[in-house]
């Protein structure tokens, strides 16, 4: 695209869908690929983190049975055999999956990938209380008694193996339309038998993957080298990879950041640039520059178990008085993100325009209606009570914080913003002992489908008390919801399609309830050295780091 025209759509412009960046030259392998994030994002161990920044690295450093193609178009939401020799045709009725494993595979650390592995690699999902662990992996027969007493955890008739066949066969208590696709998530991935059933916080574990994590500190960096055990099995899963190391610094701001790749000190960040660089960079830089629709929303959960919001005329009253467009200026303007009232986001399966938290309610967000918050404030009795916000210390999710800040002082409340590192608040804002009322979090799709914006968010079962690994913040859990979602998995079953009527119902049941208020849909903007190549961007994985080459 012509640097002129780049200008006009970052400046806020005209509408933009995709466009890719970095031309396709003659690649060659080697060297160093330099990342850059403002902070870390927490543990390193693939069973716990569930960040896009770490994910980013997990998969090209670890592997599942089964993963998402690694391809720069939409077949990269397609499931393919990783460490599983072929995807299994599902037995009994859709509760029985065989994986054959692929021979000759090894860990980073030389040893080999057996039946042991896979066992012990589920059975450690749930004996670290993994954030899944009871919405994705909860219908595994024998699930149940894990999730009651994690550290005795077998699995027992759930996960079974004949090593002498090299096969391992899952038994689920019920059929699951969407399991494949569980299995294809990080959380799922395979580690030796013999790894510590505890968070390994900053303590690489061996993966099978192209790259093996070095080391990890996370006030400094994460460094990655070539897997050298690792011989491609198939490129669609887990290619091999173009450079010899990368190395993922921590600390610069994304101002720095956006100059450190400018000045070719760096190849790409994971921050999105800075608003006020944008039409430098798309002017200057357009060919480094790539913008992508993502399936994510920027969101504030609202603990619904604390004062105010243990009230949901104070949470309704939030999401009238927001101007979600303010936001959107906040993030880059009209071209980077788009207001959003609902959970899942526009284009996604189940996905019904849905707004009832606007000054004319119906299917699109318009303006605030401050005069209907201010009475739903007056009718919850909770005007002037003390609430925080706890924001990501980054330039957006500060001005994002600074905003809730004075929209919450605008409606009666005495209002504080607390940002904190990137590489504390995600988990931070999910521990029930931190009594975090309100915070300003994101969230990117796992997989392609409405549960996982809805169970996994939203469901009694993603909520953890005193845990790290709680991912839904709101501690939100209604028996209707709960039951309308039992009926979307169970229509699903032969039938993805067929179910997301009911998961529309689900979005609009959560939506009603307000656990959170979604304040809009963002897009993806990469930026990108001069001397990147190849640089591919997966509709799952994003960035995919293994097909950059660096000249």
């Amino acid at each position: 695209m012509r640097p002129r025209v780049l200008a006009a759509l970052l400046a806020g412009g005209a509408v933009l869908a995709a466009w890719g960046a970095s031309p396709t030259l003659a690649q060659e392998k080697g060297g160093t690929l330099r990342l850059l994030a403002r902070a870390a994002a927490g543990t390193i161990d693939p069973h716990i983190n569930y960040t896009l920044q770490q994910w980013q690295i997990f998969y090209i450093a670890y592997d599942g049975l089964v993963t998402f193609r690694k391809a720069g178009d939409q077949t990269g939401f397609e499931v393919v055999a990783d460490l599983a020799e072929a995807l299994p045709t599902p037995e009994n009725d859709g509760k029985t999956y065989r994986f054959k494993l692929r021979p000759g595979i090894k860990f980073s650390n030389g040893q080999d990938l057996t039946t042991d592995d896979v066992v012990a690699s589920f059975q450690r999902i749930f004996k670290v209380s993994g954030p899944t662990a009871g919405t994705f992996y909860n219908g595994i027969v024998g699930a149940d008694k894990c999730l009651a007493a994690p550290a005795d955890c077998t699995l027992e008739g759930g996960v079974v193996a004949d090593k002498a066949a090299g096969t391992v066969t899952i038994n689920l208590s019920a059929p699951d339309g969407e399991f494949l696709q569980k299995l294809a998530v990080p959380h799922a991935y395979i580690v030796p038998a013999g790894t510590a059933s505890s968070d390994q916080g900053t303590t690489p574990i061996p993966g099978t993957g192209a790259y093996a994590i070095q080391s990890y500190d996370p006030n400094a960096a994460l460094k990655l080298a070539r897997n050298p055990n690792f011989k491609e099995w198939s490129a669609e899963a887990q290619p091999e990879g173009m450079v010899d190391e990368i190395s993922y610094d921590f600390g610069l701001t994304e101002e720095a950041a956006v100059t450190a790749i400018q000045n070719g000190d760096a190849d790409w960040m994971f921050d999105a640039p800075p608003p006020d660089r944008l039409a430098e960079i798309g002017t200057q830089y357009a060919s480094q520059v790539s913008l992508h629709p993502l399936s994510a929303m920027w969101y504030a959960p609202m603990n619904t178990r604390l004062a105010p919001f243990d009230n949901a005329k104070a949470r309704q009253a939030v999401n009238f008085a927001i101007d979600r467009n303010a936001l959107v200026k906040l993030f880059g303007g009209a071209n980077l993100a788009q207001p959003a009232c609902q959970i899942l986001p526009p284009g996604f399966p189940g996905y019904t325009p849905y707004c009832p938290y606007t000054a004319a309610p119906g299917t699109t967000w318009s303006a605030p209606d401050m005069e209907k918050a201010k009475a739903l404030v007056a009718e919850s009795g909770t005007a002037g009570q003390e609430v925080k916000i706890i924001a990501e210390d980054t330039v957006v999710s500060r001005a994002v914080g600074v905003y809730l800040q004075d929209v919450l002082t605008e409606l009666g409340y005495k209002a504080s913003v607390q940002p904190i590192s990137q590489n504390l608040q995600f988990t931070y804002i999910q521990n029930t002992n931190n009594k975090v009322q309100i915070s300003i979090s994101q969230w990117f799709q796992d997989y392609p489908s409405p549960s996982n914006f809805l169970n996994v968010l939203f469901s009694c079962a993603s909520f953890h008390p005193a845990s790290d690994a709680s991912v839904n913040i709101a501690g939100f859990c209604d028996e209707a919801v709960e039951a309308k979602m039992k009926e979307a998995f169970a229509a699903g079953v032969s039938d993805a399609k067929a179910a997301l009527p009911v998961w529309t119902e689900v979005d609009k049941m959560v939506t009603d309830a307000s656990p959170a208020a979604v304040l809009f849909t963002p897009k993806r903007v990469d930026f990108v050295s001069s001397r990147v190549q190849n640089f591919t961007f997966s509709p799952q994985f994003y960035a995919i780091f293994s097909k950059l080459a660096v000249q």
